[in-house]
C-alpha cells in the first residue's frame, strides 16, 4: 500500500483549500486531485476497503480541520445502493473499483420527484460531481451484483456531520446525518514505514 498518495492528496487539497474560495471554485479545482488519486488502486488502506453484506459503507479518510473539506471512501456490497439523497455541500466522486450507477433526481413544481436524464455508468477513473448549484440530489448503486465497488469521495465539509435529507418519489424528506463505519482514520503522517 502507497499511503504516500493519500498524504499527498490531502497536503494538495488543503492548499487548495487555503488559496481557493470554497462551493463550486473549489470543487471545480479538486476535480483533478480526486483524478490523479483515483487513477491508480494500491493506496486505499484494508480498512477502509472492507464491505458489509448488509449496508454500504463511509469510512472517513480524512477531515480538515477547519472542515472545509472531507476525503471518504464508499464501500458498496454487490447490488448495494444508497436511498435517494442529497449532500448540501458540494461533492466530488472518484470511482476506484468496480463500477457505479448513479442516478440523478430534481424537485418538481408539485414537490414530488423526477429522474434527470440516463443513469450514469462510472468506470474506475472516473469522477462526477454534485452541489447544491448543479444538482444535489441522486441515488448511487453498485454496477455490479456479484463483487464489491469502491468510491472515493471528497465533499466541501465533514460530510458525516452534515444534516442532509433522503426522499421518497414523492418528495417527502426524511433529514439524517450519516456519521461514518468506522471510529479509526488511516495515519497519513507516520513516515517511519517509508524509511529505508
Amino acid at each position: 500500500m502507497n499511503i504516500r498518495k493519500l498524504r499527498d492528496f490531502v497536503v494538495a487539497m488543503t492548499r487548495l483549500a487555503n488559496a481557493v474560495s470554497s462551493g463550486p471554485p473549489l470543487m471545480e479545482a479538486a476535480k483533478p486531485l480526486l483524478g490523479g488519486l483515483v487513477a491508480t488502486d494500491d493506496w486505499l488502506p484494508e480498512g477502509c476497503a472492507a464491505h458489509d453484506d448488509r449496508y454500504y459503507r463511509q469510512y472517513l479518510l480524512h477531515c480538515d480541520p477547519l472542515e472545509r473539506f472531507s476525503l471518504v471512501s464508499f464501500v458498496w456490497g454487490p447490488g448495494q445502493k444508497t436511498p435517494i439523497h442529497d449532500h448540501r455541500v458540494w461533492g466530488l466522486i472518484g470511482v476506484l473499483r468496480g463500477a457505479e450507477i448513479a442516478t440523478r433526481y430534481m424537485r418538481q413544481p408539485t414537490g414530488s420527484l423526477a429522474k434527470v436524464g440516463e443513469s450514469a455508468r462510472l468506470e474506475p477513473g472516473d469522477v462526477d460531481a454534485v452541489a447544491p448549484e448543479i444538482g444535489d440530489i441522486h441515488q448511487v448503486a453498485n454496477a455490479y451484483r456479484d463483487r464489491v465497488s469502491i468510491s472515493i469521495h471528497v465533499y466541501g465539509g465533514n460530510i458525516g456531520a452534515v444534516s442532509r435529507g433522503v426522499y421518497d418519489l414523492q418528495g417527502k424528506e426524511k433529514p439524517f446525518i450519516s456519521g461514518y463505519s468506522s471510529d479509526d482514520i488511516p495515519n497519513l503522517w507516520d513516515r517511519s514505514r517509508e524509511a529505508g
